[in-house]
Parts: C-alpha cells; structure tokens; sequence
C-alpha cells in the first residue's frame, strides 16, 4: 500500500479475473488502420505482463480519442495488435465494449489470457461531454451500464491509466466502488515521481506550456505562479496565441477562427486577467511562424499577414527558449510549440525538446503529444522523466486530488487487499 492505495503487492493474483483500465489513447492514422505512436502502449506493458505471468485473466479497458478529440476517435483495434507484439502472446480483441459477446469473452478467459475490449468511449457514460455536464457522483458511477455489466464477472479491478487519473468517469472512478481496487506499476511509478519532485523542485523552475488544451493549460498557469512554484512559463502552440490575442497582438484570421470554432474565445478574457496578474513572469513569442505558399514563413509579433495561421513559434523565441530551459533548475513541459508533425513548423518544438535533453536540470514532459515529439526527436533517454499523462499531470501538479485517487483510496478503505 502507497498514498492509502493498494498496489498489485496487496493482492493474490492467480486465477483471478482482473478489470485493468490502461491509457493507450494515440494519434491515429486511419488510412493505414495503425497508430501514429506507441509510447502509452509500451509504458503499461509491465503492468499487463506481470498480470499475465502471476495467471491473472485479464480483461484490458482503454479509451481512444473522444468526442472532443474527434480526430482520433477510434476503436481500439490497433492496439491489440500492437500489444500482441510487446507481450509476444496473442491479445485476444473484440469489437464489443460491454454487451453479450464481450461478457461471454470474460467468462471464457483462461489464466494468463489477454482480452482487450473495444473503446471504452462508444459507452455513453465515457464521453467527455456527459462527464462535464451531468457530473455523477462515484457512486452513481457504479450504476453505469459499463461497471453494472463488467463488475459481477471481475475480482479485481486495476488502474494503471495515470494519464487518465483527471477524469471523472465509470471506467476508471466507478469499479472501485464495488470491487477490490489497486493502482498498476505505471500509475505507481508516476505517482511517486511527481509527488516526490512537487515537494522540493530546483530552482529556477520553468513551465513550458504549449499545445491546444487550454483549460489544463490556463489552469496550470494560474496554480503554479500564484502557489509561487513556478517562476516563469514559457508559451507556445495555442496557449501563446490566446495569450497574444489577449494583449491586442494580431494572430491571423485563421488563427482567430480556429480559436472561435473550438470553443475557446472565453479563454481570450481569462488570458487578459493572468497577463494583468503574472504578465512579467510569463514569456510569450516575439516572432511566429506560419506558411506561404507551403513554405515556413517568420515575422515578428504585430507584423502577421491579415489571413495566416500561426503554426509555429518564430526561430528568435524558439531560441531565447532553450537559453531559459538551460539556465533552469527544473524543467515542466506540456505540449508542444506548434504543429511539430510536418517538417515547415516543427522548429520550435525540436529546439525546446533538444534543449530539455541538454539542460543540467531535471526535466519533466508530460502529455501524448509531448511523448510523441520526445521520441520523434530522439531524446527521451536523456530526459529526467517522461510521464504519460498531461491533463492529469497539471492537476496533479496544482495540488489537486485526482478523481481516480479519490476512488482508488476509497476502495483501499473499503475492501483493503487479500495478500498478506
């Protein structure tokens, strides 16, 4: 037991049926029907392959994509595959999430067998949007479709999915409500990691903020220079343009229109009020990067055409960057500066993410995009620590308590572990 949480330790395994809820969630590339990473699939590999060698039958639950990451929102087919590979065992897959063929899968598991069931999300209760507006407490949770069907076949119920740790869901709050509960080895792992470095962080401690989830972004922002943890942030991706448009400065008409069609104008207000607060301590681009006729283009800020999309941070700022990153104590990254994907805009991403792998501090990087562009450019090895989850990292990272831990240390209290 760590945190009031029972790890994989407080319990005999052998022969029992195992609800394991990971986080394999990856960009997809549908025309090829495969993922465009596996960094998330291979890091809860350890967790799957202990299962499996203690003779656990063990039923995986994995969300990918959403309604709001329509894009890859997708079923989790691809995974199985993939996962049959790193376990070098077949992973049994099936196009059913909690009706009749997925219980019958269950029931005809065998000891050391795999089931990957299909995107935990084509579950209405999974969405994002039912998750923000009807709020069910944990306890309405266990009366999902999904936790009414799957507990009564389980006799435990494991979390490994740390990057998922912020929702407030059925797959990962609800089974602990009914079912013996514990966190796998990579939720452990992350947990302990974070919680030991939110205690003393070297300073100066710098937060690189990209990307385009705002709300995490905003909210991260807000803790960590009011808490006074953070000395200085650096913005990039969608969190920069916000903070521009904010003070006045032009971002492109294309720019402008992504930001209104995502829903993310209100933010515009909120950015006013943190750059009235903090603005001194918050660095934002002083050059962007955009594309003519297919080629990257630069300008300084105020100079943008009327028309562009800003893609990228300029080769000025991406620079001025990598000289805070390497004068830093620690280091936090979540999200990328731009769109790293194609070579015209990965500039400011690949100069931040060389300068982590250079830096004399400890550097954090959290989130799938961030993993991504670790592993594109080749650094995670000489990164201090790599962590899976982004939204769940920056709730973490404010002092909050996250949803799964609240449910996970419920569980503990109310059923505690078998092993002695």
């Amino acid at each position: 037991m760590r945190f009031g949480i029972c790890t994989l330790d407080d319990f005999f395994l052998a022969g029992k049926t195992v609800l394991c809820r990971v986080d394999m969630n990856q960009p997809v590339d549908r025309a090829t029907d495969s993922l465009k990473s596996i960094a998330r699939i291979t890091a809860c590999v350890p967790t799957i392959r202990e299962l499996v060698q203690k003779r656990a039958k063990v039923v995986l639950l994995a969300h990918q994509g959403s309604d709001i990451e329509y894009q890859n929102f997708y079923c989790t087919r691809p995974h199985a595959k993939v996962l049959s590979e790193l376990l070098g065992q077949e992973v049994k897959w099936l196009d059913d999430v909690c009706g009749p063929a997925a219980r019958e899968a269950i029931r005809a598991l065998g000891e050391g067998e795999v089931l990957l069931l299909d995107n935990v999300r084509f579950v209405s209760e999974e969405q994002t949007l039912f998750e923000k507006k009807l709020r069910l407490s944990h306890a309405q949770q266990a009366k999902t479709l999904l936790v009414e069907k799957l507990a009564p076949l389980a006799d435990l119920y494991v979390c490994d999915a740390f990057a998922a740790a912020h929702r407030d869901q059925p797959s990962l709050c609800g089974f602990e409500q009914v079912l013996p509960s514990a966190m796998g080895r990579l939720f452990e792992k992350e947990y302990c990691v974070i919680s030991e470095l939110m205690e003393s962080p070297a300073h100066p401690c710098t937060y690189v903020l990209g990307g385009a989830k705002i709300a995490d972004a905003f909210l991260m922002m807000e803790t960590v220079l009011g808490s006074g943890a953070a000395d200085r942030v650096l913005t990039g991706g969608l969190v920069a343009n916000i903070l521009l448009a904010a003070a006045g400065e032009p971002i492109g008409q294309g720019s402008m229109d992504f930001i209104q069609e995502s829903g993310y104008g209100e933010y515009i207000e909120k950015a006013r009020g943190i750059r009235e607060k903090y603005g001194s301590r918050i660095a934002l681009p002083t050059d962007l990067a955009y594309l003519a006729g297919g080629e990257r283009a630069e300008c300084p800020v105020g100079q943008l055409p009327a028309d562009a999309t800003v893609l990228d941070i300029g080769s000025e700022t991406a620079h001025r960057y990598r000289e805070t990153i390497l004068s830093s104590g620690t280091v936090f990254v979540n999200g990328p500066m731009g769109v790293f994907e194609v070579p015209q805009t990965e500039l400011g991403t690949r100069v931040v993410f060389e300068a982590l792998a250079d830096a004399k501090g400890f550097t954090v990087v959290g989130g799938g995009d961030s993993v991504t562009a670790a592993d594109q450019y080749h650094v995670k090895d000489r990164l201090g620590y790599v962590c899976t989850g982004g939204g769940a990292l920056i709730r973490f990272l404010t002092g909050e308590e996250l949803p799964v831990v609240k449910a996970l240390r419920y569980a503990c209290d109310k059923f505690g572990g078998d092993a002695a």
